[in-house]
Order: structure tokens, then sequence, then C-alpha cells
């Protein structure tokens, strides 16, 4: 593998499992695919919840690949329950990785289970995949890359969002990771 797109899924209506892409979600999902087709993606990945899968499924039709899916790419839950201070809770996790709400996952659990995913797909034999998953998962395997992508960071993403990551040539541990979406 030398290319990893990491893709943040477009508009949803909303932020439990099973909401789907709103109508501007789904054009967006419809340009994503086109303008990924250039990068020649040879396998994808997606977290199962129906708005991820809704941005891969475009993407997979043009690049005329099959759209796996993957539980450990769905977004980290920060609690179970109602918390109207949410945004507080999410910024304390980006310096407290080991905090976690009832019934939710630290940081640096989602985390690792991000990294999973992205080891197995650097040892997979294609040149380029896609892995579509959710704003706070997508920053957090970003931030596992370059410490310096915090909570703002995390608030300026926007829906959808591209990341390539890029072997760095003679170094198989280090990569490149550049924002292609917006641009």
């Amino acid at each position: 593998m030398e290319s990893v797109y990491l893709i943040r899924h477009a508009k949803a209506t909303g932020q439990e499992p099973e909401a789907g892409l709103t109508e501007e979600g789904l054009r967006q999902a419809e340009e994503l695919a086109e303008r990924l087709a250039a990068h020649h993606i040879e396998y994808i990945v997606s977290s199962p919840w129906k708005r991820a899968l809704q941005t891969a499924a475009p993407l997979g039709r043009v690049a005329l690949r099959h759209i796996h899916t993957d539980e450990r790419l769905q977004e980290r839950v920060l609690s179970t329950l109602h918390l109207d201070n949410w945004m507080d809770v999410l910024k304390r996790t980006y310096t407290d990785e080991d905090w976690t709400g009832e019934g939710g996952e630290s940081t640096r659990f989602a985390t690792a289970r991000g990294l999973e995913v992205l080891g197995e797909l650097w040892n997979r034999s294609e040149r380029s995949s896609a892995v579509i998953t959710h704003g706070n998962m997508l920053s957090l395997l970003l931030r596992s890359y370059d410490a310096s992508f915090g909570f703002e960071d995390w608030k300026n993403l926007t829906n959808p969002d591209v990341y390539v990551m890029k072997k760095q040539p003679g170094d198989g541990t280090s990569c490149s990771i550049r924002r292609i979406w917006p641009d």
C-alpha cells in the first residue's frame, strides 16, 4: 500500500448509527466519487454506519470495487448518557486520552482500534485504499501521525473531508499527510 485516503462521510441527518445522508450529502458523495476516480482507489473499507456506507457507495461504483465494512471505523462514543456539554467533553479527550464517559470509550482505545485498520491496510498488496469514517475517528487517526492535530482541527473538518496519507519513499514507517478536500 502506498496511499490511504482518509474520508469523513458527507453531510448527514444526525449522529446516530442509522442516520443517513441528507440530499446535499448524497450529491456530495457523488461529487467525491467523481473527484477520487482519478486516484485509482483499489480497496475500500468503511464504517458500517449508514452515512459512511452511503458516502462510500458512489466511490465503489466509480472504482468498480467492493465496499468492505469494519466496525473498528465507527464513530467513537463519548458516553451513552446525554451530554449537554459534549463539546467540552470532546475537547477534554484531546488532552486526557484515558478519560472515559459512562458507557463510552477513551481516546486511547478509539485510536487503537482505528490504527489496527490502518496497520492492516499498509500491509495489503493494493497500491491505494479509501477509508470512510467519521469526524472524531478521522481526527484521532490524523493525530496519531501528527500530534499537533487537535480539537480545533477537528472543529474545522468538513462533511465530507479527505486527507491522503502517502508512504515516504524508502521509509516504511513514516508518511506524508495532505488535505485534498475541500480544495
